[in-house]
């Protein structure tokens, strides 16, 4: 039991350090190919993986008019619109700000769970809240302007945009497996891109030749290994675990982003980066109610040890 306990919790670290390193793929990615036309066939091969590894495996059904509504929704937002400003904004800013500003979608999932879902907002949480978005301001105050550029609000909006989908998906979810819906998100929302990549960029897929093979070889892993399988360990990992303990791991997201960003891409750490990304992971632990669920349990297991 302890040694499948730690296999899980390998499976989730490599699962997130996949992620961390893909915010540098994505940001080598779209220095090299137009990055609408790039980011719709990197989605739609993920989708196919997916959808391919799901038919194997029978695990496939038919959708109910409930569920067919909200992943489309999920699609929308968390492929198409999510996928689009996160192409662009990485453009326009460096990975290791792009990580940064990810690293808010737990707490901003949680606002959203609390409007749409009913979730209690306590005052634990609302104080997790905002150290996060402090952490965000800290950063921006500490590279010596309050202004938010273009690349980082299209990072924001990507963000806001997954975070919305998440809720979503937590709908359709009830009744339809996650790693259905999450195939059916790819493939419908990688169309979705590749009708904006026709309008944006006419000529966009004839561009994506003539790219060293290396770059190519990064397509594929960012396609195949961090979006298609990373997607689908992180859900066993929800199945073996639960959703609460592997949300947590999400915090390692930006450390291995940081990292991978100033080892591959050259871009510098600033201290106030790393202070900033401090108040971020404690503001994600409160505003999560992570930390709350966590205090009440070991008060709930020393009343039952006195009780008994």
């Amino acid at each position: 039991m302890k040694h499948s306990l730690l296999m899980t919790y390998g499976v989730i670290l490599f699962v997130m350090m996949i992620w961390g390193v893909n915010a540098v793929m994505l940001k080598i990615l779209v220095e090299h190919f137009p990055t609408i036309s790039m980011t719709s066939l990197r989605i739609m091969l993920a989708g196919i993986v997916v959808m391919t590894i799901i038919f194997l495996a029978r695990n496939i059904r038919n959708l109910t008019a409930f569920e067919w509504k909200y992943t489309l929704l999920g699609a929308l937002f968390g492929v198409v619109g999510h996928h689009f400003f996160l192409a662009e904004g990485l453009v326009h800013t460096g990975a290791s700000n792009a990580v940064l500003i990810l690293a808010l979608l737990p707490v901003t999932t949680s606002i959203l769970a609390v409007w749409f879902l009913h979730d209690r907002l306590t005052k634990w949480r609302l104080f997790g809240i905002g150290i996060a978005f402090f952490g965000v301001f800290f950063i921006q105050s500490g590279s010596g302007t309050l202004l938010i550029d273009k690349g980082e609000m299209y990072i924001f909006i990507a963000m806001l945009l997954q975070a919305i989908s998440f809720v979503y998906i937590k709908l359709a979810t009830k009744t339809l497996d996650s790693k259905q819906m999450t195939g059916y998100m790819l493939v419908i929302g990688s169309f979705g891109l590749f009708i904006i990549s026709f309008i944006i960029e006419p000529n966009g897929i004839q561009q994506m030749s003539g790219a060293p093979m290396w770059v190519y070889g990064v397509f594929a892993i960012s396609a195949i290994v961090a979006t298609a399988i990373g997607h689908f360990l992180f859900n066993a990992a929800i199945e073996q675990i639960g959703a609460g303990q592997t949300a947590i791991f999400n915090n390692f997201v930006p450390f291995f982003g940081l990292i991978s960003s100033a080892i591959f891409l050259g871009e510098q750490i600033f201290w106030y980066q790393g202070v900033g990304f401090i108040f971020i992971v404690i503001g994600v632990l409160f505003g999560t109610g992570y930390m709350e669920h966590m205090w009440f349990s070991k008060e709930r297991a020393e009343y039952k040890k006195r009780a008994s």
